[in-house]
């Protein structure tokens, strides 16, 4: 695994610097290099990138000016000539702060909290798995886990979350697709389970959060042998 790295720094010498100790680190893979934010700013709307090495004092616009400016920064490690910038670094949730010249055992210790940052963070999206709605012509995520039960409403379907109801524009068969089946199972013409919800059936509904919802005859069998597997 390698993160994706550029080098914003207005000193092309520092720039160097920091470019061979990037080329030379196993998880790090510069994408791009900036002589001014305003490069940057424009380079990361079209890169995928995963950290950025920030020099802080750059003429006209500095780092922290950049980071004000970015929507949703990347992972940040902040490169300075000035110590006293320390504490300020970190009211910008920067991953790290190096201070010029920078060692390789300081760089080493940067990188190693970004791996790890970068580990915790997908690993939080890969436990919640997820799907994304269109909903009032927005695009919302959706935590599946989250999900109590879904319910047909004409050409609509309604979302029943511990959140919110959520109303979107689809027919069951065609969301049913996006759902895994061992997590999920309609289990009427007009309803579709979060099989990890129910709390009791019987031989006509299933109870989940409290409400009963109906249960086909010929659906029976297949719940059973589903909450089985649950």
């Amino acid at each position: 695994m390698k993160l994706k790295s550029i080098i914003v720094d207005d000193s092309s010498m520092q720039r160097m610097a920091v470019a061979k100790l990037v080329n030379n680190h196993p998880h790090l893979a510069l994408v791009a290099e900036y002589s001014n934010a305003i490069e940057a700013k424009n380079g990361l709307q079209n890169h995928d990138v995963d950290v950025i090495f920030l020099d802080v004092e750059m003429p006209i616009i500095s780092g922290f000016d950049l980071l004000e400016a970015l929507d949703n920064p990347p992972q940040v490690i902040l490169i300075t000539g000035k110590p006293d910038y320390a504490l300020k670094a970190f009211d910008y949730d920067v991953t790290d702060y190096l201070h010029k010249p920078i060692t390789l055992a300081r760089f080493e210790a940067s990188v190693k909290r970004a791996v790890a940052k970068y580990e915790q963070i997908n690993r939080v999206d890969e436990d919640e798995e997820h799907i994304f709605v269109k909903s009032n012509l927005k695009k919302r995520k959706v935590i599946l886990n989250d999900i109590k039960w879904i319910e047909a409403l004409g050409d609509y379907i309604k979302l029943v979350t511990d959140v919110a109801n959520i109303v979107i524009l689809s027919t069951m068969k065609s969301f049913e697709k996006q759902l895994p089946a061992e997590k999920f199972l309609r289990i009427h013409k007009s309803y579709i389970v979060n099989l990890e919800k129910i709390e009791k059936f019987n031989s006509k509904n299933v109870e989940v959060g409290g409400r009963q919802i109906p249960l086909s005859r010929n659906k029976k069998t297949e719940l059973a042998e589903a909450l089985a597997n649950v």
